[in-house]
């Protein structure tokens, strides 16, 4: 996996340079822009495989970036990884309501984002993606393939972390899995996800699917299925 293009919207001078410099020697062509407005530009322009997005922006913040982007059907499935000093929970909860993938607080390690970059990408784009295989569940219909999903025959637009957790669940209905299990299944092993923000997230896609939403059950005390 080397040469894929990764935007970074940095405002810190030092921060963006070195990841320029860390990215660059895994083999990615990375691009920095120091502000939300460019940062918009420039991911509508070039269509970046992974943005790396800093929360803390003059003018435009990254949450605001974040939530039009991901608004926008045409880069609603870049990936973005959150960069960010503010760490407590409300502020990692704000940035998966705003669709954010990933969620890297500062100070960081080269080595774990650049983990956690690569786990990002090794999921993949639609246009990555080899096979075109499809996933069926009553009105639900979901194109692996082309990272896409039809609700009754209408496409939903999600995003990438959305489109996991969908997949997760249509893959064994009626199989209750844990909070746990769920985060393990789309980020890995070891990621510092809350309950609360899984719950979050899968508010969201039950919004998104419409009356097909309801196909995704609440199991009190332990996590969701899909189905009965």
């Amino acid at each position: 996996m080397a040469g894929e293009n990764i935007l970074i919207v940095e405002d810190e001078e030092d921060i963006a340079e070195l990841l320029e410099y860390n990215l660059t020697r895994q083999g990615y062509d990375p691009e920095a822009v120091d502000s939300g407005e460019e940062g918009l530009r420039v991911c509508r322009e070039t269509m970046p495989d992974l943005l790396i997005l800093d929360l803390m922006l003059p003018k435009l913040s990254g949450l605001e970036v974040c939530r039009q982007l991901k608004a926008d059907p045409t880069t609603a499935g870049v990936p973005i990884i959150m960069l960010t000093a503010k760490g407590e929970e409300e502020d990692i909860i704000a940035g998966f309501e705003a669709g954010a993938d990933d969620y890297v607080t500062k100070p960081f390690r080269p080595k774990v984002l650049l983990a956690r970059v690569k786990a990002l990408l090794r999921r993949g784009s639609p246009s990555r993606k080899k096979h075109d295989d499809e996933m069926e569940f009553e009105s639900i219909r979901i194109h692996l393939g082309r990272h896409e999903v039809f609700s009754d025959g209408h496409k939903v637009e999600l995003t990438h972390t959305e489109f996991r957790i969908l997949q997760f669940l249509a893959s064994r209905p009626g199989w209750v899995f844990t909070r746990r299990q769920i985060v393990k299944s789309v980020h890995g092993e070891d990621y510092p996800v809350t309950s609360r923000s899984v719950d979050v997230q899968v508010a969201a896609l039950r919004r998104k699917m419409g009356i097909s939403g309801e196909h995704i059950k609440t199991v009190r005390g332990v996590g969701y299925k899909m189905g009965d």
